[in-house]
């Protein structure tokens, strides 16, 4: 695969301090960038968080991630035979780097590749019908022989059938929790033969990480982010594979749902999603006529350097995926977007900049339990938009505050 022209790989020191960085308490893939933005590079940003933190925390410390986990995990993760892709590197997944929430890093067990190619997401029940397998076994056979890769999430039912059906002509899977700790466990003789077979799995989480409720959400916009449509074959109506769907939707990826029986539950979810605009599936043929004259989804964010993650806040519940004690998953409706049209995007927090703990206060004074939109709060507090995503950053690196859709954010 040739890289892009702004391709950067890391040097092993630049990896480490990413690693570092990512895996400290607080810190998801915005305010990963965030941080790189504002200080110049990973190393500089650890060495400031907790002046950072101190600041908005409330005599609170975040925990930052200690140097010989990192170097256990790297010795991990060569044991396994799996290498880290960062964001600019050009082995990374390119529908994945437009997408504003995608992983600095990634754990990749198997062929990069694979990654290149064009891919479609089939997700559903993990309690499937026979008829919901057997359709998931055929769609994925004939999206193969159009040359399309596979993409799931490893879970049982109908992500197994999708895999099982793809694996010999390009499968991609997506973990929940690291390399080292599958989930379910039965499958790691699968994700075996998909890397053996030039397929690729993948994992954003520490390598001997072992999953949990919310880690599954937060995989799933990885599964909608690497394809350019998803499939929606069986799913009731507070399945998990709806937040895929939603994800897919936000993304900008091409949704397509397997109509049902409407006396099986099973079939709420995709029934719905039809009756919400999505495209009715009954075959392969349904899925590449779409994406055969679909534009190509997202927004590249990325350009050159170390720092390549560029100046441009973006917020949402998203970075609540964050590595933070774990709570349990739920379905979130996403909020209606706000009446009037997003201001325009602040500009570069320069590294220099020293904030000021009464506009930190400031913003805090006007948040509250119910969300409200980052250009309301700006407009509210008076300050320049820069200073107000500045203060954003320190009590989220705080825990102070939620993320939600639609820009809105709330006080926690």
């Amino acid at each position: 695969m040739s890289e892009p022209a702004s391709a950067v790989r890391l040097s092993a020191e630049q990896l480490f301090h990413w690693l570092r960085l990512i895996r400290s308490e607080n810190v998801g893939p915005r305010t990963f960038r965030q941080l790189v933005n504002r200080f110049g590079g990973a190393e500089a940003a650890l060495d400031a968080l907790p002046a950072l933190v101190a600041r908005s925390a409330q005599g609170r410390k975040i925990r930052i991630a200690e140097a010989d986990e990192i170097r256990a995990e790297l010795d991990r993760a060569a044991a396994l035979g799996v290498r880290f892709l960062a964001s600019g590197d050009g082995d990374y997944p390119p529908l994945l780097r437009q997408i504003d929430s995608a992983p600095p890093l990634l754990a990749l067990l198997g062929s990069a590749e694979v990654l290149a190619r064009p891919s479609v997401a089939i997700v559903g029940s993990r309690n499937a019908s026979a008829a919901g397998l057997t359709f998931t076994e055929r769609l994925a056979r004939g999206l193969a022989r159009e040359n399309y890769v596979i993409v799931s999430g490893l879970a049982r039912g109908v992500d197994l059938a999708a895999h099982r059906a793809s694996v010999e002509t390009g499968a991609v899977a997506v973990l929940a929790g690291g390399h080292a700790r599958p989930y379910p466990s039965e499958h790691a003789p699968l994700i075996a033969e998909i890397a053996a077979r030039g397929g690729a799995v993948l994992s954003e989480m520490p390598i001997e990480w072992e999953p949990r409720g919310r880690d599954f959400p937060r995989r799933n916009r990885i599964v909608s982010g690497l394809a350019s449509g998803v499939v929606v074959v069986e799913a009731a109506r507070r399945s998990g594979s709806l937040i895929t769907a939603r994800f897919a939707a936000e993304q900008g990826r091409e949704v397509f749902a397997v109509p049902g029986s409407p006396l099986d539950p099973r079939a709420e979810g995709t029934n719905d999603l039809i009756r919400q605009g999505a495209t009715m599936c009954t075959g392969a043929d349904d899925v590449t006529r779409v994406l055969a004259v679909a534009p190509a989804p997202g927004r590249d964010l990325f350009g050159e350097g170390e720092g390549e993650l560029v100046d441009e806040p973006l917020w949402d519940e998203l970075d609540l995926f964050a590595m933070q004690e774990p709570r349990p998953a739920r379905f979130i409706e996403a909020p209606p977007a706000p009446a009037e049209p997003p201001a325009a995007e602040p500009p570069a927090i320069e590294p220099q900049a020293v904030l000021a703990g009464d506009a930190v206060a400031h913003v805090v004074a006007l948040l509250g339990p119910a969300p409200v939109t980052i250009d309301e709060l700006i407009r509210a507090a008076g300050l320049p938009a820069r200073e107000v995503h500045a203060a954003l950053l320190e009590l989220d690196l705080a825990g102070r505050v939620a993320r939600h859709g639609a820009n809105l954010v709330s006080l926690v």
